[in-house]
């Protein structure tokens, strides 16, 4: 093949065949793993990347020997990474105090990025990405959760019955499980009625593994004259 901007039909198959690949593996893990953008995305993604560039680097071959004209082989493919963008913003979601969808989306932009090293014919550095992207999926998940400890913001509004000593009495709970506090705030809930006991709305932000949030609603629970809990 003498010109740069000549490529045989076969090999563009091949390399829309090995973006479809390689963005079906790592799909296939957000697939299993449950997330939103899973195995159709993310070889969609993949493989309109890979696309994308075959088209950027070979598809204006006709005009690379006319006069006053450059090609860029790289103007059209760098838009997939700021187009992906938002992509990847639909997948991330605000919770209360959390944020989730992130790994979601840093793996579409990914998958995009391997999606237009295959189309370009970077066959080792697409395949060595998605290597290391199953690595950071799969293991680097674990020893995040087993070692590392993560822990998020959540917010639990208690509803209670207001008794003198009721603040100190939620503190105590949550100190005693060495949980840490970060902002509580307390709001008297109007009535109509006057033989109604008052009642207060208790909103606790704390930083604690979602895996012991079910025991510290429990404990919350068996505290006398708290109603409701609303965990955010």
């Amino acid at each position: 093949m003498n010109s740069p901007w000549e490529i045989d039909q076969i090999e563009m198959v091949l390399r829309l065949g090995l973006a479809t690949g390689l963005g079906g593996i790592i799909g296939l893990e957000r697939e299993i793993s449950s997330r939103a953008a899973g195995l159709r995305t993310n070889i969609l993604v993949c493989v309109g990347s890979a696309l994308v560039m075959l088209l950027s680097m070979y598809g204006f071959a006709d005009y690379a020997n006319e006069v006053n004209v450059r090609l860029d082989p790289a103007r059209l493919a760098a838009q997939v990474i700021s187009g992906i963008g938002f992509l990847g913003a639909g997948v991330i979601l605000f919770n209360g105090y959390s944020v989730t969808g992130l790994t979601t989306a840093a793996t579409l932009w990914v998958v995009a990025g391997i999606g237009l090293a295959s189309g370009a014919g970077f066959y080792y550095p697409a395949i060595g990405t998605t290597l290391i992207v199953l690595f950071s999926l799969l293991i680097l998940n674990k020893v995040e959760n087993k070692w590392l400890k993560p822990k998020s913001i959540h917010s639990i509004r208690i509803n209670s019955l207001d008794r003198p000593g009721r603040l100190g009495e939620i503190s105590g709970l949550l100190q005693a499980r060495k949980i840490a506090v970060k902002r509580i705030s307390v709001e008297e809930q109007k009535t109509n009625e006057d033989y109604t006991p008052p009642r207060v709305i208790i909103t606790i932000t704390i930083h604690l593994q979602s895996k012991f949030l079910v025991s510290i609603i429990e404990d919350l629970r068996k505290i006398e004259g708290v109603s409701d809990i609303v965990v955010e």
